[in-house]
């Protein structure tokens, strides 16, 4: 009974693990990364980037407006390079869509948001 066995929960920082990403790790720019984005009211955005330069961006855009019936755009970013735009919470959809395409590995896309 002497010895009690108690965790002290830290502080959780949700941040911690994009931060590490940022940081300039080599391993760092072989996922995609799909995100959400609110707008105003109840419409938001999807983004995905980090597809490697050799795809057709416009090609998998008119594919993925198709497949999910929503529209987008490919906007140029100075930082991030080439990131596709679609309307509407599209996150497992897209994942889905790269995955059996076999655009990107399942253990390659990181899926963020809410």
């Amino acid at each position: 009974m002497s010895e009690i066995d108690i965790q002290i929960p830290t502080a959780f920082d949700p941040f911690a693990e994009a931060n590490a990403e940022n940081s300039g790790a080599a391993g760092s720019k072989e996922y995609v990364h799909i995100r959400i984005q609110q707008r105003n009211g109840r419409k938001s955005l999807t983004t995905v980037q980090g597809l490697k330069k050799e795809f057709s961006y416009n090609k998998i855009l008119k594919d993925l407006k198709k497949e999910f019936c929503c529209n987008g755009t490919v906007v140029q970013d100075p930082q991030l390079g080439k990131v596709i735009q679609l309307q509407g919470d599209q996150r497992k959809n897209v994942s889905t869509f790269l995955i059996q395409a076999g655009i990107v590995k399942k253990e390659h896309i990181k899926i963020h948001g809410f």
